[in-house]
């Protein structure tokens, strides 16, 4: 049931210090391969297929498969972020669930949820859902903000820092992330026109199915 869709998803090493995934990153050999597509499986659950990955020091770039209701999943999210917005929020965090089984890379649910956890204090949860948001689609200003307002909450003000900088560097306009780095007492760098995904570091296949 549903639809087959590839995505390519770009895991960073930043948001995975100390996590399930850190160890890749500290060696990314090929001669790891099994082990880095384990972790992976792991860390994407038995919804996603990864088709192909690509690794350096500095980040994961995977090609997936997912079997998906995308436009139910669509209507579930809008749903929970309307039940979000009027504070019914068990009823909203159960939605957004369903949403994600019906499509576990849905990035309106996975921001949604991560913004609605982090609400409740459920800073570690909130933070897996927006990076993993993050992950599945284009960088955006909204999305680093989100997350750095997570880790504002949870005194990860370096962390912070780096998610405003970056969100600066995408939409300098932001009043969000304007604000946010204002509050910790920093000055917007002039953005340097980088994306988020570009690096010096070559990147390594380590699988390929078919």
């Amino acid at each position: 049931m549903g639809i087959r869709y590839r995505r390519r998803m770009v895991l960073l090493r930043d948001d995975h210090i100390g996590d399930s995934l850190g160890a890749i990153f500290l060696d990314p050999s090929a001669e790891k391969g099994d082990e880095i597509i384990s972790r992976l499986r792991d860390y994407l659950g038995e919804g996603v297929r990864v088709i192909h990955a690509e690794v350096s020091s500095e980040r994961i770039e995977v090609e997936v498969e997912v079997r998906a209701l995308a436009e139910e999943a669509n209507r579930l999210a809008a749903a929970a972020n309307d039940l979000s917005r009027k504070g019914v929020k068990r009823n909203a965090i159960a939605l957004y669930r369903q949403a994600l089984d019906l499509d576990p890379l849905n990035r309106e649910a996975l921001h949604g949820l991560g913004l609605l956890l982090a609400d409740l204090k459920r800073h570690a949860e909130a933070l897996a859902m927006l990076k993993l948001a993050r992950e599945s689609g284009p960088e955006t200003a909204d999305l680093l903000h989100a997350l750095a307002r997570v880790c504002m909450q949870a005194e990860r003000t370096a962390s912070a820092i780096c998610y405003l900088e970056k969100g600066f560097e995408l939409d300098p306009s932001h009043f969000g992330v304007r604000r946010a780095l204002a509050e910790l007492g920093r000055r917007p760098r002039p953005p340097h026109r980088t994306h988020h995904n570009s690096s010096t570091a070559p990147l390594k296949p380590v699988v390929k199915q078919t």
